[in-house]
């Protein structure tokens, strides 16, 4: 995707340049813009400040923005004439003519954000607004791991939301699907995931099954995008966004945009180094950061501080995550679970001191499994330990907290994509999406 960045005084950038992402088995060549692209890019400006906003005017998305009043007037007038926003209210000024307040149009539709993890596949549905209506969640085998399988648990999963919801496939924009490790080269669009060997051909599988206009995104990337839009990111233009779960990754904003690399793989922040020669990670290196931080990393760690603890022997990563702070909010003391929340939050503001130096970002947030369920203990000890390791102060003035982003924020932050592409194909966008199929 192709954003302008129209950089406002005291203001961050509005709008993220995504673009780079080719059809599967396209050349990378970065085509020239034209005039409808600027015009595509002015759309898209108004569509995430009205988006970010919930109710605001005309005058306000002038201001912010960056766009002239007169190019508001006629985007505006675009975006009623699609039905994609609306005008809510009329407030008489003393001034002038009275102002009408704009706000998405949640009655357009409907759209779908799947987060594909290790252990689970979640749906959420949300109406055109992106206000979540109805989620549904399945556990996934991640020991099952061939493309038919997974496509099909997938396929279950949304069947499901939209049967649970009352809902018809026709009632349906379009769906997102969030894929770990999802790439794009020359030879068209990957899933490199640790034994996970998906192709173009399997993802065209997933469109078949789905039976819906399709986008399809990684993970890291879909938590940036929701928290650019609808968390701290509408307040800063550089930003990280950490999740913790099962693996670890980052999430980052540098400028107003979302930082992907050449191959869509920035953000692997979670097999950077940690300690060297340490524990082995699931991608086959030693001391990776996902190791120490990931669930079952954290769950190693109170396996090395008490051999014999109840909760080293629990199977389900997400059990294990929830009754470790259980017993941290329990009124009785247990040592070992102090001891491993402090490790814990040790080797994550180690691991944040790298990341924070090497990328200089205004604001780091936590989200995923493990940050909503030990978020309020790992917190404090994590900023202390990211001011303490930070090289040459480089974390100082840096803002660390939760996210503010509500619900699943990959599921939400796909689905924002997929509103996009619905204005692809409704003509009033020309920027390349992640892969659409």
């Amino acid at each position: 995707m192709t954003y302008s960045p129209n950089p406002i005084p005291g203001r961050p950038e509005p709008a993220a340049r995504e673009g780079g992402f080719a059809a599967p088995g396209a050349s990378m060549v970065v085509p020239r813009r034209t005039s409808r692209d600027i015009r595509s890019d002015s759309r898209l400006d108004v569509l995430h400040a009205v988006l970010s906003a919930g109710e605001t005017t005309r005058n306000e998305l002038a201001q912010f923005t960056g766009l002239s009043a007169a190019t508001v007037v006629t985007v505006v007038g675009e975006l009623l004439a699609e039905g994609i926003i609306e005008e809510r209210k009329v407030t008489a000024g003393r001034i002038g003519r009275p102002t009408a307040t704009l706000g998405m149009n949640k009655a357009r539709g409907l759209v779908v954000g799947i987060d594909v993890a290790e252990t689970y596949v979640r749906a959420v549905m949300f109406d055109a607004a992106l206000n979540q209506i109805l989620a549904v969640e399945s556990a996934r085998d991640e020991h099952v791991l061939d493309p038919d399988s997974v496509v099909e648990g997938i396929g279950r999963t949304l069947d499901r939301l939209l049967d649970e919801a009352g809902v018809s496939r026709e009632a349906v924009l379009g769906v997102g699907v969030a894929l770990p490790g999802l790439i794009q080269g020359p030879q068209g669009v990957s899933v490199v995931v640790p034994h996970w060997t998906w192709q173009t051909v399997e993802l065209e599988h997933l469109r078949e099954r789905l039976g819906l206009p399709l986008v399809i995104e990684n993970p890291l990337k879909s938590i940036a995008i929701a928290e650019l839009w609808l968390g701290r990111g509408r307040n800063c233009s550089s930003l990280a966004t950490i999740n913790l779960g099962t693996g670890v990754g980052a999430g980052i904003v540098l400028g107003g945009r979302i930082l992907r690399g050449a191959t869509n793989t920035a953000g692997e922040w979670g097999h950077t180094l940690l300690v060297l020669d340490g524990r082995r990670c699931r991608c086959g290196r030693n001391g990776c950061v996902e190791a120490y931080i990931g669930a079952p990393g954290i769950q190693q760690t109170l396996r090395e501080i008490d051999p014999t603890h109840p909760l080293v022997d629990l199977d389900m990563q997400n059990d294990f995550i929830v009754a470790l702070a259980a017993v941290a909010d329990g009124d009785e003391p247990d040592e070992a679970v102090a001891e491993t929340i402090a490790r814990t939050a040790y080797y994550l503001g180690s691991a944040l001191a790298d990341l924070v130096a090497v990328v200089n970002p205004e604001v780091v947030t936590l989200t995923g499994w493990t940050t909503w369920a030990l978020g309020e203990h790992l917190l404090p000890p994590t900023r202390r330990h990211l001011l303490e390791q930070s090289p040459g102060g480089s974390a100082l003035g840096v803002e660390l907290d939760v996210s503010t982003v509500l619900g699943n924020s990959v599921a939400t932050g796909v689905a924002t994509v997929v509103l996009e592409r619905f204005l692809v194909d409704a003509g009033l966008l020309t920027s390349n999406i992640p892969v659409a199929l």
